[in-house]
């Protein structure tokens, strides 16, 4: 798993490459922590770009659950974009959309 950030004005925007299961999940957890704690001061959201995640688990469900709580906690409101078909599918059984919203 790699994870590419870019900083603008209003938000972070991580671009994820890989797969987000048990053996990428604390670098995730810790690379995610490490940008709040650094670059999110004055930033109101977070996006989490899965266009190149070939695969995802429940591991990755519940890293996203997890920062989802403390980005909330901080008043930055996470978004999930370009999910490929599978990592999508995952997310709709799973119902996350219903807690952080995918964007366009």
């Amino acid at each position: 798993m790699e994870i590419k950030y870019l900083n603008k004005d209003d938000g972070i925007y991580a671009e994820l490459y890989g797969e987000l299961d048990e053996y990428s999940a604390e670098y995730v957890r810790i690379s995610l922590d490490d940008q709040l704690i650094t670059n999110c001061k004055n930033k109101t959201k977070l996006i989490l770009d899965f266009s190149n995640v070939s695969f995802m688990d429940s591991t990755g469900i519940g890293i996203l659950l997890g920062r989802y709580n403390k980005f909330s906690k901080n008043n930055i409101n996470m978004y999930i974009k370009n999910p490929t078909s599978y990592v999508n599918r995952i997310f709709e059984m799973s119902g996350i959309y219903q807690i952080i919203p995918k964007v366009g």
